[in-house]
């Protein structure tokens, strides 16, 4: 995920496209860029690191450019690096691109430009790609060639183009990633979202897909896909910048949330190939491999750990491997049994969690075979690990993590099915069923998504409770303890979550007419064992939310208020399930005045033991 901007006008383009980018910031870290055509030529400046270091080192250089681009990025071909910052060029230089999204046959391409017509890239990232092929297109007319470069590009992008020999516009397109074009006085912006616009424009054209849009400093001119002229209507920014950033959502928490179906549907559709094979790029273990593993730790803290609770149940399902699952923090201080049969799966949203990188050091010394599921490319995790899956979240703003966990679960079904078709443990019919339930899961939750006002409705009633507790069997129970940890990360609320079975064990002496049962029911094999246990704890006075598919109206009869996920297979339920309870626990802490985004002691990547 990354941030463009451009700018085209009278005065100096340098301030505004950095002024620009610096409130994208939030949508990419870990590089920066900018390209202005001056005297016939485009000049590039990219730095890795924080937009302040790509500040010094234009600082002091003199630029008399009307016009520039510039980028901000979240990398994901390529780690971060000053030579994979955007702009790229093509190769003499005479073009310059910046581009958000992915080109999902750059290989393919690549390799053709090089076969044909002798390109030598210098990055690893996809985007290049864009570069040259606008430039063997270019006869002097940039709207053409970025049209004809359009065509031989599958994926998802926006992007910017630039030409030395016509200083005077910017071409842009774009397809299944966000562009808006900014209307000003005498100038005219480009960008992936309306924060980078607001100093200087409040009118904007919201650019759909398949269209390109030119600009200059007197117009901005819209083409569909048929190169036939649009009109648009203007749409007039009312919000503050700090609005714009979250695109209109009142908290950062609250719009992760609701880009959970995107990062899911990004996540799952990266990793198969064109006949709907499971493709883990980035992972080299063969069925050898394999079949030598007699066992799989699954290392993690907090959300993570979670997403790890419902990995291990599916890899033990599907690869049929026992898997063990432990707290970093507690992982080395207890010499676990690990060697070189061992697969050790390191998860961790920032790949810079201090007791997940210490746990994944002790486990390589012991000779283990290191896979990292991680959400930052280049980080310490990934660059340590053997293998890494890379989750495709996008960056994630608020502390309390939602994306994240959806997509790491994602990731473990991957990694389950792989194992498991690779030990011939998984069926050829298991393995399309699981991945049909896995390609219909951005849909369903987006079907969750749509029941947001009554859930907040519910968090209304209830947000004065300071007990709550989470219920579930078998995948229901990892799943508990993420909503409950959700709940009380944000609203400070006392919560617990046990798994259902335990209750008789000391926990329901706890339950009166004041505390509040969370009970998720989506396991069908354990759906009448969970009622039982929802009868147990509403016979002590407890008021009980219960959570099941669509379709279990049973549990009305036993239940205060009921909350429904669409029908899905057992095994994927618990990304259908927790949409709820992170809902749930948004609105308690805003009903109760909390700091949501940044709540009181924690932070969002943890580098300390």
């Amino acid at each position: 995920m990354c941030g463009i901007v451009g700018y085209v006008g009278e005065s100096q383009a340098k301030e505004k496209v950095i002024d620009g980018l610096k409130r994208l910031e939030y949508r990419g870290y870990d590089s920066a860029g900018i390209a202005l055509p001056i005297n016939g030529q485009i000049e590039i400046r990219k730095h890795v690191g924080e937009i302040k270091n790509l500040e010094k080192i234009i600082n002091d250089e003199s630029y008399n450019a009307a016009v520039g681009i510039g980028h901000t990025r979240w990398a994901t071909h390529g780690a971060p690096s000053d030579i994979n910052a955007h702009p790229h060029g093509n190769q003499d230089g005479s073009i310059a691109i910046v581009h958000n999204g992915i080109i999902e046959n750059y290989q393919e391409i690549r390799e053709w430009l090089t076969r044909e017509y002798g390109v030598e890239f210098k990055s690893e990232t996809d985007s290049e790609v864009i570069a040259h092929l606008i430039g063997i297109y270019y006869d002097g007319d940039l709207l053409a060639a970025v049209n004809r470069a359009v065509e031989e590009m599958r994926g998802a992008y926006a992007v910017a183009a630039i030409a030395a020999d016509e200083p005077d516009k910017i071409v842009a397109v774009r397809k299944d990633a966000p562009l808006v074009a900014g209307i000003g006085k005498g100038c005219n912006f480009i960008a992936s979202d309306i924060p980078a616009l607001l100093k200087y424009v409040r009118e904007v054209y919201f650019i759909e897909n398949n269209e390109t849009v030119v600009l200059t400093k007197d117009d901005i001119v819209i083409y569909d896909e048929n190169g036939k002229q649009v009109k648009r209507d203007v749409f007039h920014v009312s919000w503050d910048a700090d609005a714009a950033e979250k695109e209109g959502y009142d908290h950062f928490m609250l719009k992760e949330i609701h880009e959970q179906p995107k990062g899911i549907g990004e996540t799952l559709l990266r990793r198969l190939d064109e006949n709907g094979e499971i493709n883990l790029d980035g992972i080299t273990m063969t069925k050898e491999d394999i079949e030598n593993f007699n066992k799989v730790y699954i290392v993690a803290c907090g959300t993570a750990y979670h997403a790890g609770l419902v990995g291990k149940m599916i890899i033990e399902k599907l690869a049929k491997i026992p898997v063990e699952i432990d707290v970093a923090s507690e992982f080395r201080y207890r010499d676990p049994f690990v060697d070189d049969k061992t697969l050790f799966i390191a998860i961790s949203q920032s790949g810079e969690t201090l007791d997940t990188l210490a746990a994944l050091r002790e486990a390589k010394s012991k000779g283990a075979r290191i896979l990292s599921v991680v959400n930052v490319v280049g980080s310490s995790v990934a660059r340590e690990s053997d293998d890494v899956f890379y989750t495709w979240a996008g960056p994630e703003i608020a502390v309390a993590s939602t994306k994240a966990y959806t997509t790491q679960l994602i990731c473990m079904y991957l990694i389950a099915l792989y194992m498991g078709r690779a030990k011939g443990a998984v069926d050829d019919a298991q393995y399309k069923f699981m991945l049909d339930e896995l390609k219909a899961l951005p849909e369903k939750v987006e079907a969750v998504l749509k029941q947001e006002d009554a859930i907040a409705a519910l968090a209304k009633k209830y947000h004065h409770k300071e007990h709550i507790f989470f219920i579930g069997r078998g995948l229901d129970s990892g799943v508990s303890y993420e909503g409950s940890l959700k709940l009380k990360e944000i609203s400070y609320i006392h919560s617990f979550a046990i798994a259902a079975g335990e209750l008789k064990h000391g926990t329901i002496a706890l339950m009166d007419t004041e505390t509040l049962v969370i009970a998720l029911a989506t396991q069908d094999f354990l759906y009448e064992k969970m009622v039982s246990n929802i009868v147990e704890v509403r016979a002590r006075g407890a008021r009980i939310v219960g959570l099941a598919k669509e379709g279990k109206d049973e549990i009305e009869k036993v239940s205060d208020e009921v909350i429904y996920v669409p029908e899905c297979a057992d095994e994927v339920s618990p990304v259908l399930a927790v949409v709820p309870l992170q809902i749930f626990a948004y609105y308690v802490a805003k009903y109760r005045g909390c700091n949501i985004d940044k709540p009181k002691n924690l932070a969002k990547s943890v580098t300390v033991e």
